[in-house]
């Protein structure tokens, strides 16, 4: 059996209306690799988590022209938090 491929990936807030209760921020980065990062909102971390492992073990998303990135909400509708999904290559 071969050994996958396990890429890191960066999550970037790109877009934030209302109070995050967090405060995350456009800009803030939050590197996820084996372990979910300490100060990373638990809710958005749950939305993001099938994204996130689609990216880490190589997979893509056939509406994103980039392979290597994809854009997803938190689930509070009224103070979203946007993230942008990006895959790190080695």
């Amino acid at each position: 059996m071969t050994e996958m491929e396990f890429y890191e990936v960066v999550a970037k807030v790109i877009s934030q209306e209302g109070t995050c209760s967090l405060e995350h921020k456009v800009g803030d980065e939050f590197h996820i690799a084996e372990r979910t990062p300490a100060d990373m909102c638990p809710w958005a971390f749950y939305a993001l988590f099938p994204f996130i492992s689609v990216l880490q073990f190589g997979g893509e998303f056939p509406w994103e022209e980039d392979r290597d990135k994809t854009t997803v909400a938190c689930p509070d509708p009224a103070n979203p938090v946007v993230f942008e999904l990006r895959r790190l290559r080695k």
